[in-house]
């Protein structure tokens, strides 16, 4: 790479924030290089440092924090022009303000919280316009419109006047995209903006972006810890940890042959496509956590979970970035010529060890004809009123919920899939009855029988608390700050209908084998949520809903919220617990990657409906709904030879208002293989189509639909 095709040159950056308790080192001699046109990937787990370096090219580090150290160089002028160093402008000076919007811009990662509540649309994306360009307010309005339309928002001149809480999460990240194209930058800063987005529109945002960046020739940095997004859009791949860069090279060298043990580790606990459920394959976890940058271990940063350790020279000494190969760069110690003997030739990474079996005689579940199933839901519905008005009268019904039917048998994995808002955390909360549905039956089969939990009041549910329990999805929301983990894993035996009201000896020790049961010291009973990392939260989380050693579980997006190594290590904890205390589990999800590792059937959800069930290798292989192919299409695999052949089928963000679902198939304004002839006006049931395998679509024996066979195979 010539230094004329560089845009942004960042060299020895170093960002600190001055604390009570010292210096945090969030950014520690970051080097990084972005070339023009060509999308750079900056990937790591939270805790790395890979927001604030975003944050530093921008000059928006708030305080106490600092750039102590480094050159940023822009070299967005005129080829002949001196490069700029953004470091050393002033912050809140005319040229660095001049240069946000204008020349760099930047996607954060909530779409929600980055705008104001009080503004609508067209006022936010009007103000950006008209403090960059000398536009009228006609004109600036004008343009705002036909940004929206640019970026694929329908009926752009209507949408203007929404406000953001009026516009679904994906929606808000178009008009993010919006925003920071006004003035079409160089340089497109985007710091995770899909994380917080389900699968489908996930792959909306980054196909919209990669025709943007074809339209408009500028470059990005896309900032992510999920590679299959890395696969999907990036040209060039750099690794960060603990506040530098370990790894970088294009994008096909990082991940046919990963040079640090770092980048090693994070590519080998991804899910991949292909597992089926396998009860025996485990994820290679990375051993661990980030260490707080106050915590920084001496040596090479990495040395405490690394796998490929010399002796005690990565405990003492930073390794320096070597060449490798030519092309390729790797802050490792394997490959300094001091240290390993280069008589012996270039240093080989020795290869990660191989994920433990699961092993041990595993209860086989009986034949599928001589059990009962564990849980068994018939016709449920949850309609919420829609009340208008000044006599706040009932004006119709969201129908999040709207007859569904699906059974559990022993020991089962159901994997639950759908779209946000599909209506699946509320199918969750009212099968664990936190919320009471609004009719329909729940028949739970516990050790007294069958009974019917819909139907029954508070009082006579105590009983059933301890047998069916829920992980919730948010690790930070769901534990109570003001209590210690002793006193939350005890609360669940709080209970009259148990006869426990006070933590004695015995729960003690209870609390401390379910904590070393799920990977946590013993000894952290008595510290508070605010002290532990976002994985052992949902440690902490899952120890809850187990202590009580229920019968089932529904886990509600339990690793969505997580790194992927992390989400690796919570994965490896459910399998294992699962065939321990034979638990039966109701997985919700949008991650189709991370449901074919775990799940033995799949059901999938939308618009309230289950619209397709069956095994996990059927539904993977011989999807039979439209809207199955689609969700399948979406998810992104991790290997970019296979970008090119993923194309699939892409659905439209307008999705129908559950308050007013569209007539016949709730499906069919979205569907690609819609027919006039029933589509939109017969409602399709949920019928058989082969074996265990139902469907509700009119057209289902007629369609010929990809599976993941067709959808990631490597072309020729």
């Amino acid at each position: 790479m010539s230094r004329s095709d560089v845009l942004l040159d960042v060299q020895g950056l170093k960002t600190h924030f001055t604390t009570d308790d010292g210096v945090v080192r969030a950014v520690d001699g970051m080097d990084l290089s972005i070339s023009r046109g060509r999308t750079t990937c900056l990937v790591g787990e939270s805790g790395c440092g890979k927001s604030i370096t975003a944050r530093s090219i921008l000059q928006l580090i708030d305080p106490p924090g600092r750039i102590a150290a480094g050159r940023i160089w822009w070299h967005g002028g005129e080829e002949t022009a001196e490069p700029t160093d953004l470091a050393a402008l002033d912050p809140r000076g005319a040229r660095m303000r001049a240069m946000r919007g204008a020349d760099i811009s930047m996607i954060f990662q909530e779409p929600m919280a980055a705008f104001s509540p009080m503004y609508t649309v067209g006022d936010h994306l009007v103000e950006a316009i008209q403090l960059h360009l000398p536009l009228s307010r006609k004109d600036a309005t004008e343009k705002a419109v036909h940004l929206l339309g640019r970026v694929g928002i329908p009926r752009p001149d209507q949408r203007m006047h929404a406000y953001p809480f009026q516009l679904s999460g994906g929606m808000c990240q178009r008009v993010m995209i919006a925003m920071a194209l006004a003035c079409e930058p160089s340089l497109l800063i985007a710091d995770e903006p899909t994380t917080a987005l389900d699968v489908t529109t996930q792959a909306r945002i980054l196909d919209l972006l990669t025709e943007l960046q074809d339209d408009t020739g500028m470059a990005m940095l896309f900032i992510t810890h999920d590679l299959g997004v890395v696969a999907e859009i990036a040209d060039d791949v750099s690794v960060m940890y603990l506040g530098t860069v370990v790894e970088e090279g294009s994008v096909t060298d990082v991940f046919d042959s990963p040079r640090h043990p770092y980048t090693q580790a994070l590519i080998a606990s991804v899910p991949r496509m292909g597992s089926r459920g396998d009860r025996a394959r485990r994820l290679a976890a990375i051993e661990g956590i980030v260490p707080h940058p106050l915590q920084r271990p001496a040596g090479c940063p990495f040395h405490t979970r690394c796998h490929a350790l010399i002796g005690d020279v990565c405990h003492e000494r930073l390794p320096d970035l070597h060449s490798v190969d030519g092309g390729q760069l790797a802050r490792c110690h394997l490959y300094d010529e001091s240290v390993v003997d280069p008589g012996a030739g270039r240093a080989q990474l020795p290869l990660l060890p191989a994920a433990p079996v699961v092993t041990g005689d595993r209860p086989q579940p009986a034949p599928e004809d001589d059990r009962a199933p564990v849980l068994e839901v018939r016709d449920l519905t949850m309609h919420y009123p829609v009340k208008r008005g000044l006599l706040n009268r009932t004006v119709g019904h969201v129908r999040a919920v709207d007859g569904v039917s699906l059974a559990i048998q022993p020991g089962e994995t159901l994997g639950l899939v759908g779209e946000s808002g599909c209506g699946k955390t509320t199918l969750g909360r009212a099968i664990v009855r936190a919320i009471a549905p609004t009719s329909g039956q729940i028949t739970y089969r516990g050790d007294n029988g069958a009974v019917d939990l819909a139907g029954l009041p508070d009082s006579e549910l105590r009983g059933y608390r301890g047998q069916i329990r829920m992980i919730f999805q948010d690790p930070f929301s769901s534990l109570n700050p003001r209590m210690t983990l002793l006193q939350l894993l005890a609360e669940p035996f709080r209970n009259p209908a148990l006869r426990r009201d006070r933590i004695d000896s015995e729960m003690e020790q209870r609390v401390a084998d379910m904590l070393a049961r799920v990977g946590l010291r013993p000894e952290y009973m008595r510290r508070y949520p605010h002290a532990f990392s976002g994985g052992q939260r949902q440690r902490v989380n899952i120890a809850r809903a187990l202590i009580t050693t229920p019968r089932l579980v529904v886990a509600d997006e339990a690793v969505s919220a997580l790194d992927v190594s992390v989400r690796a290590q919570i994965l490896n904890l459910l399998a294992d617990l699962r065939d321990e205390y034979h638990l039966t589990y109701l997985f919700i999800s949008h991650d189709l990657s991370v449901v074919e590792h775990l799940c033995d059937r799949v059901a999938v959800m939308y618009l309230g409906k289950i619209v397709e069930t069956t095994t996990t290798a059927q539904l993977f292989d011989t999807p039979r709904h439209p809207y199955t192919e689609a969700l399948l299409s979406a998810v992104p695999v991790a290997d970019p030879h296979r970008r090119a052949n993923r194309r699939g089928t892409r659905l439209s963000d307008d999705l129908p208002d559950p308050s007013a679902a569209p007539p016949g198939c709730s499906f069919h304004t979205r569907c690609p293989y819609v027919r006039a002839d029933r589509c939109g006006t017969e409602v399709p049931l949920l019928r058989g189509v082969g074996t265990d395998h139902a469907v509700a679509c009119h057209h289902a024996e007629a369609l010929t639909l990809r599976g993941t066979t067709s959808t990631i195979s490597t072309p020729n």
